[in-house]
């Protein structure tokens, strides 16, 4: 944790050195730091910094994907005129165990429309997903387990 904030501080001081402090120059600042940190990552042991950095942005693109998958096809079923729904409640066994990941995964799931994470089990061993199309609940924890769950786990452990 101490690299981030390392990387803030190079920022704070490039806007300081600058005399801008506008937020396209601190995002500069942030990039010249970062790219500080990597030519010195062997000595101040930043090679796990920059390996995280990607994988927390491939999950970022890994939700607006979602989202605007999930986007279309909720507008489908809402448009389509027979609106053949199954809506349901399906239990999804966790993988993750730490707090902040369930606690990820369940506001990325509610996040993307069509589907809302309605509860955690007191074992923290499942949690409980509300689907607006519950007619395939396999294809559903597939889906989780395969995308958003697996991406927090590369980047968080």
């Amino acid at each position: 944790m101490r690299l981030p904030l390392i990387n803030i501080l190079l920022a704070l001081i490039w806007t300081s050195v600058s005399g801008s402090f506008s937020l396209a120059n601190f995002i500069f600042g942030l990039l010249l730091g970062a790219g500080t940190l990597y030519l010195i990552r062997e000595q101040v042991g930043s090679l796990g910094y920059f390996a995280r950095s990607i994988r927390l942005i491939s999950l970022f693109l890994l939700f607006l994907y979602e989202l605007v998958l999930s986007a279309w096809r909720v507008a489908l079923l809402v448009l389509s005129p027979t609106m053949n729904l199954k809506p349901g409640i399906f239990a999804y066994p966790l993988k993750v165990d730490r707090d902040f990941e369930i606690t990820l995964l369940a506001n990325l799931i509610t996040l993307t429309p069509g589907t809302l994470s309605v509860d955690v089990s007191e074992d923290r061993r499942f949690l409980y997903v509300h689907a607006i199309d519950c007619s395939s609940p396999d294809a559903l924890r597939r889906d989780i387990a395969e995308g958003f769950e697996r991406k927090i786990m590369e980047a968080f452990r």
